[in-house]
């Protein structure tokens, strides 16, 4: 099976989002073992979109768009599928009715506009849509097909993976299972590198993404039945294990602040923080996280030496160069401060590389605890932008390995 997919929305030529989609979907594909041969983005006009479907439709098996399903005047995604197979566009009373509810359930009255999304032609059925307002199309027509997903990566994903993955397994024959495995600590190059002897394998495959929050390591395993397929999978997780050791901290739906606050929980610790430079991403991510009532008592906030010194750090500290000091102080002091058992603190200073103009930083970890034995410092170099977004892991990482030894 041939497969293409069109990514639908002005937008995405001015260059005001980035085109995430493609690549899910590409991904996805390979997993499934339909080959990818044409990738495309096409504006909100129906003469060059109806072409480049056109292009699709002629050459592929399976083309897949995402964008162009909304209420307004632009959204043509429907209205040239419907041109292109030469059928007419109806209301279906029952998506007209989802439609309602959703916006009942929201205490707000349907602008008239929204009708639209509620309609089908004859070689199309519905996708239903729980995240959103625009229902999908599944078409077929002549042995081929066409998918018709909404923009929004949120809503795109879920309705792939409830609603068209599924559809397509029938179709490919076989049972496709994945696991992915994720690690901290190390590039992806290095883990490439690591894993250099599994790579070569068709059957399980294995691909490295890196993501904010570590590398990760995506095991695809295809078979006639899904016993086989999961045997597979759970051999080659174990291969990579064994190679991978203790960079590894979570698989799937893991999150690395889960694992944390999984941690703090069996062994009935609690966690506080005290931020500077990162300006509180840590504490977000830990104040947003499942459970978090159980283990997390609160974040500290300062960015000066004046709002440190306020929240009662030496006035010495509070001014000095010794960043590892005062990681390590503000750690004791988010700890007493706030009644927890383990206390984090982070520190971090910037500045200028003259030949590049690049700004790197570095950042300072430290973590306290009267319960275990852990008060220690770590830093960890890069550009700024990420290091920021990276210490919250950074420190979640150091903190599940120094519960877990």
């Amino acid at each position: 099976m041939k497969a293409e997919i069109m990514s639908i929305g002005t937008e995405l030529l001015l260059g005001e989002i980035v085109d995430t989609n493609t690549p899910y979907l590409a991904n996805q594909l390979s997993v499934l073992g339909i080959d990818l041969y044409f990738t495309s983005a096409v504006g909100d006009n129906s003469a060059r979109l109806l072409g480049t479907l056109k292009q699709a439709w002629d050459r592929s098996d399976i083309v897949l768009t995402t964008g162009g399903l909304g209420p307004t005047q632009d959204d043509i995604t429907r209205d040239v599928i419907a041109t292109l197979l030469g059928e007419k566009m109806e209301v279906d009373p029952q998506l007209k009715q989802e439609l309602v509810s959703f916006f009942a359930r929201r205490g707000i009255e349907m602008p008239e506009s929204n009708i639209r999304q509620a309609t089908v032609i004859p070689s199309a059925t519905a996708l239903v849509n729980p995240q959103g307002t625009a229902p999908g199309w599944w078409v077929e027509k002549k042995g081929k097909i066409i998918v018709a997903m909404p923009g929004p990566p949120g809503e795109m994903h879920y309705m792939w993976e409830n609603q068209v993955l599924p559809r397509l397994q029938q179709r490919t024959g076989a049972v496709i299972l994945t696991r992915m495995i994720k690690t901290f600590g190390t590039s992806e190059a290095k883990v490439d590198e690591m894993l250099a002897d599994l790579t070569p394998s068709p059957n399980p495959t294995l691909a490295t993404y890196a993501k904010l929050d570590g590398i990760y390591i995506r095991i695809a395993a295809k078979a006639e039945k899904e016993v086989e397929a999961r045997r597979m999978v759970d051999g080659r997780e174990a291969d990579v294990r064994a190679i991978l050791g203790d960079i590894i901290w979570g698989i799937d739906d893991d999150t690395q602040e889960s694992m944390a606050g999984r941690a703090l929980i069996d062994k009935s610790l609690s966690v506080a923080v005290a931020e500077s430079f990162t300006g509180g991403f840590l504490t977000q991510t830990l104040a947003t996280a499942a459970d978090n009532e159980r283990y997390f008592k609160g974040g500290l906030i300062a960015a000066t030496g004046e709002a440190k010194m306020a929240l009662g750090l030496d006035p010495k500290l509070a001014k000095s160069e010794d960043k590892a000091e005062v990681a390590r102080a503000m750690a004791v002091l988010a700890r007493q401060k706030l009644d927890a058992t383990v206390g984090i603190g982070i520190e971090g200073e910037s500045g200028v590389e003259p030949e590049s103009g690049m700004v790197p930083g570095t950042v300072y970890i430290a973590t306290d605890s009267d319960k275990v034995d852990v008060h220690t410092v770590q830093s960890y170099s890069g550009r700024l932008y990420q290091m920021k977004r990276r210490a919250a892991y950074y420190a979640l990482f150091d903190l599940v390995k120094l519960l877990k030894a």
